[in-house]
C-alpha cells in the first residue's frame, strides 16, 4: 500500500534505499506546518509543509515543494535519504584519506629525494651564512 500518492515503482525504490541505508520508519519523526509561498488558499489553510527528523543522526529536512502533503512527505524522505547517503560517503572518503595520509607518512624516501632535501638544506644554510655581517664571517671560519 502506497501512502504517498506516487507510482509503486518510485515507492518501492525508496523502500529499497531506506533498507540499504538502514533507515527505519520508526526512527523518523514527522511534523506538519503551514507552507509559505505560492499555492493560494491551499497553503494558507492546510499544513502541507513536512518537517522530517531522523532521530539517530539528528538530520532534519523540510519540504514544501508541492501543494499536497502526501507528496511532500515522499519528497522529504527522498531528501533525508540523499543527505544520509551523502554524509556516509563523506565519512568513508575521510577515512580513506586518513589511511592514505598515514601510508604516505610511513613510506621511506627514495635516495634521490634524500639527496634533494640535503641539497636544499645546504643551499638554505649558505643563504643564511651570506646574510650575516662580514665581521661574523671572519671569526667563524
Amino acid at each position: 500500500m502506497n501512502p504517498f500518492g506516487v507510482s509503486e515503482e518510485k515507492y518501492l525504490t525508496q523502500l529499497k534505499k531506506m533498507a540499504r541505508l538502514k533507515v527505519l520508519e520508526r526512527d523518523l519523526e514527522e511534523s506538519f506546518i503551514r507552507s509559505s509561498g505560492p499555492g493560494g488558499q491551499n497553503v494558507n489553510k492546510v499544513a502541507t509543509c513536512v518537517v522530517l527528523r531522523h532521530q539517530p543522526t539528528g538530520i532534519v529536512v523540510k519540504c514544501q515543494q508541492e501543494r499536497q502533503q502526501a507528496l511532500n512527505r515522499f519528497l522529504a524522505r527522498r531528501l533525508l535519504l540523499n543527505e544520509i547517503e551523502r554524509r556516509q560517503a563523506d565519512l568513508i572518503l575521510k577515512e580513506m584519506n586518513q589511511r592514505e595520509k598515514i601510508r604516505r607518512q610511513k613510506r621511506k624516501r627514495s635516495k634521490n629525494s634524500k639527496e634533494e632535501i640535503l641539497k636544499r638544506k645546504h643551499i638554505h644554510g649558505q643563504k643564511k651564512k651570506d646574510r650575516q655581517p662580514l665581521s661574523l664571517h671572519r671569526f667563524k671560519e
